[in-house]
């Protein structure tokens, strides 16, 4: 596969960095949007048909250097009996994890909740151009455990599973082994189906502080990463807010990790371990601003990505469902299209 960002991935040295979007698979794009006038969320993601064009519409909307599968995070409950709906507000469980005394009684696996997932990658790669490479995923186990206790879709601040962790270390780590281990086969599954590099997103990673997240979580994350590293698919570790915790991310547990926009690139780059490559972390919020001020920003990192050859353009978290998607392709032919002095 001719792909800049496997090249990226694999240390060869390339010409710029490479560029994708995290939450482009749909969203901002028009031809999303479209779909979902006829296609319900759940419609959309358990047919492989549309699951493999909705994946592919970044490839041809903005020019992006690889497709992420079009899925979502907590299916992985969902296959451990946990009753999950789209709705038009977000995802919500009929059965979260406050209804039980003891809620790991209640996870019971069912593998074969899963296995849409693997027929939309076989859909994908059977149509796809041969160039372009297929990122897979699944949701950090702190992010997955905060999600399986929300009663309601507008709750934000996941405080019943924070006060579930603190309170119920014992049936807690019960927990988020049964997820540990599912993600684990899940992950697998996807590289078997060919998917060409895997990214665990811990978009929660903030909610506890850096020390309890390195004792109780970060292990579970790195065994779902090594699973996938153990069959050579190239790993990154999206841990969102995890401040200087990053300085605590070395290859032993992904070979990429991916900076969030609260954190300076060039300081992520002095605290990562030197053989960790680095992704990210633009502010989805600047494509609200105007072409000439996003341009300027751009002209910025030219330095970053001079001395930096191991760096994914990215943003620090997904799009938002407002933003402009001319924006979005034009900040991928800016990349593509200037200098970046290597």
């Amino acid at each position: 596969m001719n792909s800049i960002l496997l090249d990226t991935l694999n240390n060869k040295k390339t010409s710029r960095p490479p560029v994708w979007f995290m939450r482009q698979a749909g969203r901002i794009l028009p031809s999303y949007q479209k779909l979902k006038k006829k296609y319900s969320f759940s419609q959309l993601m358990n047919d492989p048909k549309l699951a493999s064009e909705v994946t592919l519409l970044p490839i041809r909307d903005l020019g992006v250097d690889a497709a992420i599968l079009f899925s979502d995070i907590l299916i992985v409950p969902e296959a451990l009996g946990m009753g999950l709906e789209f709705t038009d507000k977000g995802p919500v469980f009929d059965n979260p994890l406050t209804k039980y005394k003891n809620p790991s009684d209640s996870l019971i696996k069912d593998s074969s909740k899963l296995s849409h997932v693997y027929n939309n990658i076989d859909k994908i790669i059977e149509v796809r151009d041969v160039n372009t490479p297929l990122i897979g995923f699944c949701g950090g186990p702190l992010t997955t455990f905060c999600f399986m206790f929300r009663g309601h879709v507008r709750d934000v601040t996941f405080n019943d599973a924070i006060k579930f962790l603190y309170s119920n270390p014992v049936e807690s780590k019960k927990i988020i082994d049964s997820l540990v281990e599912t993600s684990i086969e899940y992950a697998v599954n996807q590289v078997k189906h060919g998917i060409d590099c895997f990214q665990l997103f811990e978009t929660y990673a903030g909610l506890i502080p850096v020390d309890m997240y390195k004792e109780i979580m970060l292990p579970a994350s790195k065994k779902i990463l090594n699973a996938v590293k153990d069959l050579n698919i190239p790993t990154i570790f999206f841990p969102k807010n995890f401040g200087n915790g990053l300085q605590y991310i070395t290859k032993d547990i992904c070979d990429y990790v991916s900076i969030d926009w609260h954190t300076n690139l060039f300081h992520a780059r002095d605290i990562v371990n030197k053989e960790v490559g680095i992704q990210g972390n633009i502010d989805p919020r600047l494509l609200y601003s105007d072409y000439s001020n996003i341009e300027n920003y751009l002209s910025k990192l030219i330095p970053f990505g001079s001395e930096n050859q191991d760096w994914i353009i990215n943003l620090g978290h997904g799009f938002l469902p407002d933003i402009d998607h001319k924006k979005a392709k034009f900040v991928v032919e800016w990349i593509k299209e200037n200098d970046w002095k290597r």
